[in-house]
């Protein structure tokens, strides 16, 4: 199979021996191109400087940089400038709406959901409910229906599960959460890297991803939400660049997204963010995803036989497939495959309720991304192989 693109774009894939490193731990973060090392070089070296505050020459280019980026970002996934928040990642964009959103009535989860879409409601005292799954692996939308109420004013669903790889029918659940008059956040981390989003065609609210599984830099994220939500929300965190007037006695905010960026942001990390979308669309997300899902099956089929490995979720999981070896716990599985060369995550990926759910303490985990190939593929084969024959 031909990749979609080069493995020889990403350096870190290079053992310093110069031998091949088998990456499949890239649903926990994804290997940077040399397009976005370059950009974040630049932006760290003769590019650099503060933005928003400066009038000298290169903070006002640095700020109309950093401000093309949030354009880029934004465009990315369909949405507006003004509807995009950077924040330090993924998870900082769901306390912010977890934290700052003004009715904090019920919110509906599910099963699959990643710690950082469960705790933050937790601890900004929502009222917690949770939508079963499906057999396959998949948020139950037809228990999501059953059990929503008018007193649910957020559904929080993962666009793509972490460690399933289950897509979610991101329009369906925007419909059902709206019956209700509640509002859909998705949490797009394991989405945005390998099919197109757009949010106007989800009908979403509130998307949460982070730059590092695009390709990019990490510290950096984005929250994209509908302008009149962003609008009805207070700011989160006080400080220097979120604010219109500061007095003693009393202090008036920037409009969003500015309202919600309090002091100096991540410059160089934004410009990273901005060229791995150039990169990633300059791959293509349609190739992506037909790429990652043919490596999925060929996973998945050599993988079936083996009547001592069970596998999880749906035959169609989106560029991830987790499994269990039987008599080897997947953390000595890790062992044997990094002697190999092979880099798996193993454990319960942020996940233990889903861990509950399926019944075991973690699994092993394989996911790929637009660098992944065959080569990737067999080496793993190999190393569960001899994992079966030490074990046996």
């Amino acid at each position: 199979m031909t990749p979609v693109s080069r493995k020889v774009d990403f350096p870190g894939l290079i053992n310093p021996d110069g031998s091949a490193w088998h990456y499949l731990d890239t649903a926990a973060t994804a290997q940077k191109p040399q397009a976005v090392i370059d950009a974040t070089g630049r932006a760290l070296g003769e590019d650099y400087a503060t933005v928003h505050r400066g009038v000298y020459t290169r903070s006002a280019q640095m700020t109309l940089g950093y401000e093309a980026a949030r354009r880029r970002v934004a465009g990315f996934i369909g949405g507006r400038e003004d509807e995009l928040v950077f924040t330090r990642g993924a998870t900082e964009a769901i306390n912010l709406v977890a934290y700052s959103y003004p009715d904090k009535g019920r919110v509906l989860l599910s099963q699959l959901e990643h710690h950082s879409n469960i705790v933050p409601w937790q601890l900004a005292g929502w009222q917690v409910d949770v939508c079963p799954l499906t057999a396959g692996g998949r948020i139950d939308l037809d228990a999501a229906e059953a059990m929503l109420t008018p007193e649910h004013t957020i559904v929080a669903f993962a666009h793509v599960s972490n460690v399933l790889g289950s897509v979610l029918d991101a329009r369906r659940a925007a419909e059902l959460a709206h019956s209700v008059g509640a509002r859909l956040l998705l949490d797009g981390c394991q989405a945005v890297p390998r099919m197109p989003v757009d949010v106007a065609a989800l009908g979403c609210d509130f998307y949460a991803f982070s730059a590092h599984k695009l390709y990019g830099p990490t510290g950096i994220g984005a929250l994209w939400g509908r302008a009149e939500q962003l609008d009805a929300m207070p700011p989160w965190q006080g400080g220097g660049s979120m604010i219109d007037r500061v007095t003693f006695e009393r202090t008036t905010y920037a409009p969003p997204p500015q309202r919600f960026e309090a002091g100096t942001p991540a410059i160089v990390e934004a410009i990273g963010f901005a060229a791995a979308c150039d990169y990633v669309e300059m791959i293509g997300l349609d190739a992506i995803e037909r790429h990652e899902a043919s490596l999925v099956r060929s996973l998945r089929d050599a993988l079936r036989p083996m009547n001592d490995v069970s596998l999880f979720g749906p035959e169609d999981s989106a560029g991830i497939v987790s499994f269990a070896l039987q008599g080897v716990h997947p953390h000595d599985l890790g062992t044997i495959l990094d002697e190999e060369n092979v880099a798996i995550r193993a454990g319960h990926h942020c996940a233990q309720p889903l861990m509950d759910t399926l019944g075991v303490p973690a699994t092993a985990r394989a996911s790929f991304g637009l660098y992944s190939d065959q080569s990737d593929v067999d080496a793993l084969i190999r190393g569960i192989e001899r994992a079966r024959r030490i074990f046996a």
